[in-house]
């Protein structure tokens, strides 16, 4: 595995809820995040049907555009009773002419489950893939997930994305009740960030 040596990472999002997440993770190690906005990146088309190939898509481009080693974070919620939609999908089905509205979308989830009268519980799981990519065309991939269940109607304000619908296994709060700090600590991002730690600096 290659390691980061460098200080300076650029967070290849413009999604606001996962730079705040990635960046709590980063920040006991001293590293100086920046974000693909900063960098006025437009969003690269996600082509590929894989967590990890759309993780290596936007992390290359953030990459080869700022000259600076990249972290990309692809994730999604992958629903049993769906034959694991939305996925690689996820932001897609929040889609609207207005930008993204996950009310809609976890209502999408939650009224296909009703319509096949899916069984109690109806297990879902989160997954998240890292992306470690340096401006030399290298690469290091880290994946994490989080098992649990979905619940309705959605519970919670905090989190962001499908949070709210999400009751991870052994707890009783969803991802959208639940303290970012005890999220971060058990969540699919964590899971992946686990792995991702021995790969970057530590004062």
């Amino acid at each position: 595995m290659r390691k980061l040596t460098e200080k300076r990472l650029v967070i290849a999002t413009h999604n606001m809820g996962k730079l705040r997440e990635i960046s709590a993770l980063l920040s006991p190690l001293g590293i100086s995040v920046s974000s693909a906005t900063d960098h006025g990146l437009i969003e690269p088309a996600e082509t590929e049907d894989s967590f990890a190939g759309n993780a290596r898509i936007k992390a290359h481009y953030a990459a080869e555009k700022t000259g600076l080693p990249a972290l990309s974070d692809d994730s999604g919620l992958m629903v049993d009773a769906l034959d694991g939609a939305p996925g690689v999908y996820t932001a897609d089905w929040a889609e609207t002419g207005n930008g993204r509205d996950y009310t809609k979308a976890m209502t999408m989830v939650w009224s296909q489950l009703q319509e096949k009268s899916a069984p109690e519980p109806r297990r879902a799981e989160f997954v998240c893939t890292f992306c470690l990519a340096w401006p030399d065309g290298h690469d290091e991939l880290f994946e994490g997930r989080a098992a649990g269940r979905l619940v309705w109607p959605m519970r919670g304000e905090r989190g962001f994305g499908f949070d709210p619908m999400f009751l991870p296994d052994s707890h009783s709060e969803t991802f959208g009740e639940m303290d970012p700090e005890e999220k971060h600590r058990i969540s699919h991002r964590a899971a992946a960030f686990a792995k991702l730690l021995a790969a970057l600096p530590h004062d």
